[in-house]
């Protein structure tokens, strides 16, 4: 089953979602937002990505600029960062069983579906 991580008030994330709506596959939507993925669960999204935690920071955000930047921290420390301050999750991600890939430019999304 496709997977989008989304959030309904980027742009990005929408384009993502018509994306999978136009390829006509069937999806399921996590508004990450709301329904925050556990610390497990987001470090196995990371493992799919094949990517280190702090590459999945939106790095430009408040939050991350007055509690994180400049600070030394564990891979684990954060992704409890991006648990406890979901905004700081890079937008869209879409799993698609062991694959997955963060949807900047939107068009990635058609490498994995």
């Amino acid at each position: 089953m496709i997977k989008i991580y989304h959030n309904p008030r980027c742009r990005k994330s929408r384009e993502g979602l018509q994306i999978l709506e136009d390829s006509g596959k069937d999806f399921e939507i996590v508004k990450y937002l709301d329904e925050i993925p556990t610390e497990k669960e987001l470090s196995d999204i990371i493992k799919l990505l094949n990517i280190n935690p702090i590459d999945l920071v939106r790095k430009n955000e408040s939050i991350w600029k007055d509690n994180y930047k400049n600070k030394e921290l564990t891979d684990n420390e954060i992704i409890t960062a991006m648990v406890q301050n979901p905004k700081l999750i890079e937008r869209p991600i879409v799993v698609n069983n062991n694959k997955a890939i963060v949807g900047r430019p939107p068009e990635n999304i058609k490498k994995i579906i």
